[in-house]
């Protein structure tokens, strides 16, 4: 294609979101979800560093980490008690 006729599409894809306005609501779903995550994985980096006295380590993945995210601190201690007493 031309490039003018890029430039135009782009141009009028950018006044229609001007006047309709974004849809905010998918991206704070997305943007507090990855928070989740993070905290989280902070959330079993701590379990592991304190569980090493313990001999109780929690691999800290993307599944693990979006369990203890969402589910809390509940979610943090099924996890330990899975580790601890069904996969030992």
């Amino acid at each position: 294609m031309d490039h003018i006729v890029v430039i135009a599409i782009v141009a009028g894809i950018i006044m229609l979101l001007m006047l309709a306005g974004a849809p905010l609501k998918p991206l704070r779903f997305i943007g507090m979800s990855i928070i989740r995550v993070l905290v989280g994985a902070l959330l079993l980096f701590v379990l592991n560093v304190i569980g090493a006295q313990l001999n109780l380590h929690i691999p800290i993945n993307l599944i693990t980490a979006s369990v203890c995210g969402f589910l809390g601190i509940p979610g943090l201690g099924a996890l330990a008690v899975i580790q601890m007493y069904l996969l030992s």
